[in-house]
């Protein structure tokens, strides 16, 4: 596959950029590597959600942001993400971003961002035991300067790879990235909708990642996040994907992310469809979800 792009092009696209009605708005990139399917990641909307969140209210950090996408958005256009204020206390806020392309409603959801408080109490699901990044697999997805580690090579897209339990574990850092938290959380959430649909495959003989978009119609319906924390991506994050449910032509996902020294820094759910497909179904999929 041609290299897609540079972690700073990724970043660029996070940065959203106020505009004079208030909403915030995208760049684009639409090169070679994307043109075949020409869809936004619904991970990456939820990203740039995430950051135009924090430049609504800044000195707060987001505690949750859950986002359903409808529909589909193209690569090539930008997106545009209102805000609606439901509430502002003096430490809580809950905003409602509204994604559109155009005048096409793509993605909606909620959002909860805190001011946070010294701790009362503390406790955190400890990090299953596994291999760190230095023993993981290294897998090119085609960003320079982002590094994506895979525990025992779990990660392929073959539909004739051996089967396994439903999980995978992922590692991935940033070469560098602008000392702003909300950029750093917004790369932390552009990767939640990456690997959870090949968790879910993975104890499946004979379907695989690579027929997706051909034999198999697949996408994110919505994600749900939690941080439980401040982020760093330019350190390692580990991404633990457990595929919990698959049937119905959907899947369900329940996920945690740690840093190297296990704490906990975000949990996420992943809701997923997986449907064989047709040629209907595939010229829907590039238009609406």
């Amino acid at each position: 596959m041609p290299t897609w792009g540079d972690a700073a092009h990724l970043i660029d696209m996070l940065n959203v950029r106020r505009d004079a009605d208030g909403t915030y708005v995208s760049v684009t990139r639409d090169n070679a590597a994307n043109r075949h399917r020409g869809v936004v990641e619904g991970s990456q909307i939820l990203a740039q959600s995430i950051v135009a969140a924090g430049r609504h209210a800044p000195g707060r950090r987001a505690v949750s942001a859950c986002m359903v996408f409808m529909r589909a958005a193209n690569t090539a256009e930008p997106l545009r993400i209102k805000l609606e204020e439901l509430s502002g206390g003096r430490n809580f806020s809950t905003l409602a971003p509204h994604v559109r392309q155009g005048d096409k409603l793509c993605a909606s959801g909620i959002m909860l961002l805190d001011a946070t408080a010294p701790d009362v109490i503390r406790h955190r699901a400890p990090a299953p035991e596994t291999s760190g990044p230095d023993a993981s697999e290294p897998y090119d997805m085609s960003v320079t300067g982002r590094d994506v580690r895979f525990v025992d090579a779990a990660y392929t897209g073959d539909p004739n790879a051996p089967v396994g339990p439903p999980v995978i574990d992922a590692w991935v850092r940033y070469r560098e990235v602008p000392d702003d938290p909300y950029l750093h959380a917004g790369l932390l959430a552009q990767f939640t909708g990456h690997v959870s649909i090949a968790a879910a495959m993975r104890p499946h003989a004979g379907i695989g990642q690579s027929q997706a978009h051909r034999m198999l119609s697949t996408a994110i319906n919505a994600i749900s996040i939690s941080f439980h924390g401040n982020v760093r991506a330019d350190s390692w994050m580990r991404y633990h994907h457990h595929s919990t449910f698959a049937g119905d032509g959907m899947t369900h996902s329940e996920c945690r992310v740690y840093n190297v020294e296990g704490d906990l820094l975000a949990s996420f759910t992943v809701d997923a469809m997986v449907r064989r497909a047709s040629p209907e179904r595939l010229f829907n999929e590039r238009t609406s979800l």
